[in-house]
This record gives structure tokens, sequence and C-alpha cells, in this order.
């Protein structure tokens, strides 16, 4: 599996934010996009994402399932947790699943790898930071998809929940699986690196 850009551009706003970027990342690989604020790097990930579209240029993903879209075959894990307040945690996870589709596993189970199968019924509202961060996590379990795109993935975490997040990835990526991440800080997994400038 591949996922391949080609002369990729983005405007936003009326404004170009990067173009004619290129890049590959193949299974097993996680490929940190690094640059400064307002470079595009979350631009990037929501156009790999099917959330924007680019300005010029393609983006595709060879060797996935053919009948799928490469949306369809991603996670984007942003910068906000994308949670219902109101709903528990375990109803948050359930949620998702139902509405992804897909390869599915146990929403209890993956509470129970990031180590919040304890707080299973607590309404998601109550939850810290980390452990808002940790419950999107477990959403990348529970609807399993090729593709992780992280958006600063480690914000919020605790020394210990970065550690288990780059247990996690790293398993992703030895079954196959491959990770584009806009960061200003380390994985914990190797990586491959993609800089983009300041926006012009």
């Amino acid at each position: 599996m591949q996922l391949s850009g080609r002369e990729v551009s983005c405007v936003r706003g009326g404004r170009k934010v990067f173009s004619r970027l290129s890049f590959d990342a193949a299974s097993g690989e996680a490929l940190a996009v690094i640059g400064p604020n307002g470079s595009g790097k979350t631009s990037l990930l929501r156009l790999i994402a099917g959330v924007l579209a680019p300005a010029g240029g393609s983006i595709v993903l060879e060797g996935g399932e053919s009948e799928l879209t490469l949306p369809e075959q991603s996670h984007y894990l942003g910068h906000h947790d994308a949670l219902k307040p109101a709903l528990s945690v375990s109803e948050n996870l359930i949620f998702w699943r139902d509405f992804l589709g897909g390869a599915k596993s146990s929403p209890a189970e993956s509470l129970a790898v990031v180590e919040l199968d304890h707080a299973a019924r607590l309404p998601a509202a109550y939850l810290s930071a980390g452990q808002r961060r940790r419950l999107s996590i477990a959403r990348l379990l529970t609807v399993q998809r090729p593709v992780w795109l992280l958006d600063e993935p480690t914000n919020a975490l605790d020394t210990a929940g970065q550690k288990l997040f780059a247990t996690l990835m790293g398993d992703h990526l030895a079954h196959g699986g491959l990770i584009v991440a806009a960061t200003h800080a380390p994985l914990g997994v190797p990586t491959r690196t993609l800089r983009i400038g300041e926006a012009s």
C-alpha cells in the first residue's frame, strides 16, 4: 500500500498555503510533517482526509481496498477530540463504530488498551484533556483503518500516555498500516520527514 501526493497545492480563504508539494508514505511507514505554525501541516492532513479539496495536484492510495475511497480508509485525529459530551465514554465509541463501519473491534477492549475502561460509564464531558485524547485514540482501535492521519497526536498526553500511544502506533505500522502525522514533537516511532516551509 502506498500513499502518494503529487504537485499538491492548497488554497484557503484565497490565500496560497503551499504549492507543488509531493510526498510518499508506504505500508509500515510513518511520515512526520513538520514546519512552522501556519505552514499548512493541518491543511495537508485535511486534504488527505478529503475534508478539503486540493487546488492542484493529486493524492492517491494504491494497494488499498479498491472499492473504498482514501477517506473511507483513513482515520483523522484532529486538534479537537470529536466527542459527544452527553454520551458516556463507551457510548461515544459505540457511536463511532456504528457510524464509520468497516472492520471493528470491541469498544470495551479498546478502552482497556488505552486504560480508560474504569471510566466506560462516565459522561465524556467529565474527562480530562488527556483522557479525552485517550478516548479519541480508542476510536482508532475500535474501527480499523489502514491510514492514520494524526494532528499533534501527543497533545495533552502525559509521559505514560505518550509511551502507550507510541506502542500503539508501532503495532499499527507492524501490521502494515501507515501514519502521516503533523507534529512538533517526536512520535516515539521511526519516521521519515516531510518539511513544509513558511506559508506564503
